[in-house]
């Protein structure tokens, strides 16, 4: 099942002063923070990675698989959508917590 652009909306909405976006990806979405991938969204729901700081917002009870043969993330209940300031600290959090993307080398020209 896919997501709907309008919950990507709501939760970006949500999430707001924080520096993040969602990037569509296989008709679900990456979410990113601090230009940090911290999360997706997946059937309409939001799902955060796991890291060390996971298990001061989330139970193991929250834990589970985005979509098929993924691995577990912390599903963020409906109820805690609306508590903004549980919300922006767990994704700020995690943020902080995961490292920077390694930058990607340019491709090399094909010779001809």
């Amino acid at each position: 099942m896919s997501t709907s652009k309008e919950t990507v909306a709501r939760i970006l909405e949500q999430l707001e002063p924080l520096d993040v976006r969602a990037r569509a990806m296989f008709g679900e979405y990456g979410l990113y923070c601090d230009e940090k991938i911290v999360g997706l969204i997946c059937g309409d729901v939001l799902f955060v990675k796991p890291t060390e700081v996971s298990t001061d917002f989330g139970s193991e009870a929250d834990l589970a698989p985005p979509y098929p043969g993924a691995k577990d993330y912390y599903r963020v209940p409906e109820e805690r959508l609306q508590d903004l300031d549980h919300l922006h600290a767990f994704i700020q959090r995690t943020a902080d917590v995961l490292p920077l993307p390694k930058k990607k080398s340019p491709k090399k020209k094909a010779r001809t």
